[in-house]
């Protein structure tokens, strides 16, 4: 996704093409193969969705075949995590290569064990401290309980974002708000999880054996492997 001459402009596959991705379920089997995938594209060509679906149908609200609908999908069906995982910017991981990240970008540390040693904020903490009693939350849900908004603490979405990227939290879904009618009402807004509520303790922690270091290297080789004419430079920009 791009600015050209004043307006956005999605890079994508032609309607006909063979390669192009169909269906959610395609997109799924796909970052399964590649273990990773940013949503849009970036420094890394062929790196994302946008660039193997057709420009047609995005934002049509069509589930069938618009992309930005799949990733509602796609993150309600817990098969891979959705989240601004790339450089600040969503996208998905698969559920083979989470521990793989949650190993490199956590650095060894469970988020309780990143407070002990002063290396979290307060803003930080105050949102984690929510997912002790709750498995799932609306992000208005979590913004209001962990004291963010007028008065209060500042920078929500940007605190969400950094604790996404540290593999703390993923948005595990996207719902419509409900009135005390019981009728939904509005766009759909991002419900947050830990992966640990998703996959469990176990999985998240797999690679917690191997160095985070030697994480990192692992998910640059799995980037060689489908990408090789990447440059490391950008892989790490992209990775973020």
């Amino acid at each position: 996704m791009a600015v050209e001459n004043g307006e956005w402009v999605m890079h994508g596959l032609d309607w006909d093409n063979p390669y192009r991705i169909r269906s959610y379920q395609e997109l799924i089997n796909w970052i399964d193969e590649v273990g990773f995938l940013p949503l849009f594209r970036n420094e890394i060509e062929g790196f994302s969705a946008e660039e193997h679906t057709s420009p047609r149908f995005w934002w049509t609200g069509d589930r069938e075949q618009d992309p930005w609908e799949w990733r509602e999908i796609i993150a309600r069906t817990g098969t891979v995590t959705y989240g601004k995982f790339f450089n600040k910017k969503a996208g998905f991981i698969s559920k083979k290569w989470f521990p793989y990240f949650a190993n490199y970008r956590r650095q060894g540390y469970d988020f309780d064990s990143r407070w002990e040693d002063e290396l979290a904020s307060i803003r930080c903490k105050k949102i984690m401290d929510q997912f002790e009693q709750n498995k799932e939350l609306y992000s208005f849900e979590l913004k209001k309980a962990a004291g963010f908004g007028k008065n209060g603490e500042k920078n929500f979405e940007g605190v969400v974002t950094e604790l996404q990227m540290q593999t703390y939290l993923i948005q595990r879904d996207f719902r419509r708000k409900v009135n005390k009618r019981g009728e939904e009402y509005g766009w759909p807004v991002s419900v947050y999880s830990t992966p640990e509520s998703l996959w469990g303790y176990d999985m998240v922690s797999a690679a917690y054996k191997e160095e985070p270091e030697e994480s990192k290297e692992r998910i640059l080789r799995q980037f060689q492997q489908h990408f090789p004419k990447a440059a490391r430079k950008d892989m790490l920009k992209v990775l973020g």
